[in-house]
């Protein structure tokens, strides 16, 4: 029995990963290591992007992409998303849960 308790509490096991194809580093549920363990999922309805971003515990969180350019807005939910550039990645933090997404910029039209 002491066996099973000790398997079970070992931290030495890599933390689990969001099912997905597509995967980007985040810190949630308390954690503050960045990790590669979220997975994103995109949904377009009426030309309007929407990233599903599921964490490896079952929950997820929705953003909208803002097509101002101005990164990602909470889709659901009271408390705002706090966003910056950093490294040339979108850094995003909502409540104690933080998200790195890869960033996609627009070319500007030659004149």
């Amino acid at each position: 029995m002491t066996f099973l308790l000790a398997a079970c509490s070992s931290s030495s096991q890599p933390p689990p990963v969001a099912a997905g194809d597509e995967h980007i580093a985040c810190a949630v549920a308390g954690s503050a290591r960045l990790a590669e363990v979220c997975s994103v999922e995109r949904s377009e309805q009426g030309g309007k992007l929407t990233l599903i971003v599921h964490h490896p515990d079952g929950a997820f969180r929705r953003f909208d992409v803002m097509t101002d350019g101005s990164g990602l807005a909470v889709t659901d939910g009271a408390e705002p998303a706090q966003t910056k550039l950093v490294d040339g990645k979108l850094d995003v933090t909502v409540g104690a849960d933080r998200y790195v997404f890869p960033v996609t910029t627009k070319a500007h039209a030659a004149h």
